[in-house]
């Protein structure tokens, strides 16, 4: 789109983004939150293009669900998502204390151990609040380096890329710039950590695994980097959960608090040519996170097409599968 409309849209952008952080930071944390729910069940209700994709996509974690249940769980998913956005909106806002303590984690010593000795990938799915796992990651586990997916228009990329190097992450734009995966390559032989997120393929050059039982294109770059720098690669999945009365996330004053699971490392398979290791640890950091997907549908923001038989052919054609994609956030 070009013109006077795709001008006034992108300056209508700007200014909700800036209105955003300006208005939403000083709001009530729980008027805030009730705010966005509005929002969430006022889009679920029209259900537009992004909500029907995201109905489709959980179609196949929940295939059991009647449309009844699934109009309940895309408006719980819808829900999460904008909870994501008002947190992204007042986390420059939290204290140190704060970030800390609204993150519980499940089985991080393998990571921490890994990290001690040097370099270490993640791979990740949209799920929960992935920049207030970052923030936590870059004070509680080592600095962040990631790739971030480029916004348009791009006020509002540069917005989210200072607000993310705020936090103390170090972001490389996907496009736009030098090569993304040299870059990664260096820096995690360098003892970098290094989270992608990886459930859907930004480049259309993705690798083909199965999800939840049927073919779908996700990024390769976590396999492809842990792969070429010799670094361990696990699979962390995420999710919300209420802050326990008298747990330090409530006495923060926070309603959520996000859940961190590190998955088992991914082993490097002992045979097959490069392309076949990366396909195998691909799919097995599907795998990890499918199964996050499964326990906690509702923290699953994906509302793109990632599934092979959603896919447009003319853009699948026009892709070549490749090894060096890395995965990137929105």
């Amino acid at each position: 789109m070009s013109g006077p409309v795709a001008v006034l849209r992108r300056r209508v952008a700007v200014l909700v983004y800036r209105g955003g952080w300006a208005v939403v930071r000083v709001l009530p944390e729980g008027l805030a939150l009730r705010l966005f729910d509005v929002v969430a069940d006022v889009a679920w209700w029209r259900r537009g293009a992004g909500v029907r994709r995201l109905e489709a996509n959980l179609r196949r974690v929940r295939p059991d669900l009647d449309d009844a249940g699934l109009r309940a769980l895309s408006r719980a998913g819808m829900r999460s998502y904008l909870r994501y956005w008002c947190e992204a909106f007042r986390l420059p806002t939290w204290s140190r204390e704060r970030l800390l303590a609204t993150v519980r984690t499940e089985d991080d010593a393998p990571v921490r151990a890994a990290l001690a000795r040097g370099g270490v990938v993640i791979g990740l799915g949209h799920q929960g609040n992935w920049d207030h796992a970052g923030a936590w990651s870059t004070l509680a586990l080592a600095p962040v380096t990631t790739v971030a997916e480029r916004l348009e228009p791009e006020e509002v990329f540069t917005a989210f890329l200072r607000f993310r190097e705020s936090l103390g992450m170090t972001i490389l734009p996907l496009t736009g710039g030098p090569p993304v995966f040299p870059e990664l390559l260096r820096r995690v032989r360098h003892g970098a950590f290094v989270p992608l997120l990886m459930d859907r393929d930004l480049t259309s050059s993705g690798v083909e695994v199965e999800m939840f039982g049927e073919p779908a294109r996700v990024a390769p770059g976590p396999a492809a980097l842990a792969l070429a720098a010799g670094v361990p690669l696990f699979p962390a999945t995420l999710h919300y959960e209420p802050a326990p009365p008298g747990s330090p996330a409530a006495a923060a004053g926070a309603r959520w608090r996000q859940v961190v699971r590190f998955h088992p490392q991914v082993a490097v398979p002992a045979d097959g040519d490069r392309a076949q290791r990366v396909r195998a640890m691909t799919q097995d950091c599907v795998d990890a996170l499918a199964a996050g997907v499964r326990a906690h549908p509702e923290d699953w923001h994906m509302m793109q097409r990632v599934f092979t038989a959603d896919l447009d052919p003319a853009r699948l054609a026009a892709g070549r599968p490749g090894t060096h994609a890395a995965g990137g956030a929105p």
